[in-house]
């Protein structure tokens, strides 16, 4: 089936005359004596239905955790890589991650190479945050070691990594997977069936579960995914044209363009280029905070994915990489009318 119709029908409890179609939120820590699960830091039917779909959609075996974070602990935990490589701008949380871990005595981030090297674990992004880079997943995959895929910004409507040959997929699923910026959760995709029962077990130990109404509500989310992820990419699409011909803005980066570096790859590689933009305005870092205060529709604010249309420039976070241009504004394009933000943001750029 296509991801939309597995979106909306995946994850569903058995049909029962009235009976609730969705599995419905379930708050309980102790359950009655006699079943598989017996007590909820183990398993709870809200996590399962989750995993269901997103297991579906990404074509492995999801395993739900707290947040992201704990989502890319646990697997650098169990993994326990003594070498890495990765590319030269990442999420900052992800990057210090790695940097934490003593194990990894040799890690390869320079910006040629580092997919080619011979490491124990290949962690990509892609695109990657916040400069939009796209990487060739399936070349990655094909070298030694575990392949490990962040596919937060591209979702599983947007590529499908563990089809082209990665081992793993992590997410972010307060972004576009519950879509709604309203809960904090994480979620790990493996290819095979023995890792992700291993992540359960390292979940269960460290105690980094799901709460049964984050799990329900990113659930409600999951399942207008292909329709929000898509009208999103179509806003961003025509935004990205206009952008780039304002002469406010120095640089528009986004993979649909043509002169975008990996705008080869990305077509081959994505079944829709995503909504996340990224612009640099004439004027520097001045420039860029006025642009940010000035936008009404668009929101100022961290984080992405919901059904909003947030901005903000990265550099403003002392942890952001020093490789990304201290101007650079991210953009998470949203599903409001196309004109609407078009509007708002000619205005904000307008003033400068």
């Amino acid at each position: 089936m296509h991801r939309a119709t597995i979106a909306v029908t995946a994850g569903r409890p058995e049909p029962v005359a009235d009976a609730p179609l969705n599995e419905p939120v379930e708050f309980a820590s102790a359950l009655a004596a006699g079943g598989p699960v017996g007590y909820t830091r183990h398993d709870a039917r809200n996590s399962r239905a989750f995993e269901e779909v997103l297991g579906a959609l990404e074509g492995g075996h999801a395993v739900l955790f707290a947040s992201g974070m704990a989502a890319v602990t646990a697997v650098l935990d169990l993994l326990s890589p003594a070498s890495v490589a990765r590319p030269p701008v990442l999420y900052p949380g992800t990057r210090a991650a790695l940097d934490a871990r003593r194990q990894i005595r040799k890690q390869i981030c320079a910006p040629d190479g580092w997919r080619d090297a011979d490491v124990d674990v290949r962690w990509v992004e892609s695109p990657t945050n916040p400069d939009l880079r796209v990487i060739d997943i399936a070349g990655c995959a094909t070298g030694r070691g575990v392949t490990v895929v962040d596919n937060t910004f591209a979702s599983p409507i947007g590529q499908r990594p563990l089809s082209v040959g990665a081992d793993i997929v992590v997410h972010s699923v307060s972004k576009y997977l519950s879509g709604h910026s309203d809960l904090i959760l994480g979620a790990v995709v493996c290819a095979e069936a023995g890792m992700a029962d291993q992540l359960r077990e390292y979940r269960e130990l460290t105690g980094a579960i799901a709460g049964p109404m984050e799990a329900w509500l990113a659930l409600r989310g999951l399942r207008t995914l292909d329709v929000r992820f898509r009208r999103a990419a179509a806003n961003a699409r025509v935004l990205a044209h206009r952008l780039a011909d304002h002469p406010a803005v120095e640089h528009l980066i986004w993979p649909g363009l043509p002169d975008h570096p990996d705008h080869d790859v990305a077509t081959a590689q994505m079944d829709v280029i995503g909504p996340m933009l990224a612009l640099i305005p004439h004027g520097g870092e001045s420039s860029a905070d006025s642009i940010c205060r000035r936008t009404r529709v668009w929101t100022h604010a961290t984080s992405l994915g919901g059904v909003e249309s947030t901005l903000e420039r990265r550099r403003r976070h002392v942890f952001e990489s020093h490789l990304v241009d201290p101007a650079l504004i991210r953009l998470s394009v949203g599903i409001e009318d196309v004109e609407d933000l078009w509007a708002d943001l000619a205005q904000a750029l307008d003033t400068q």
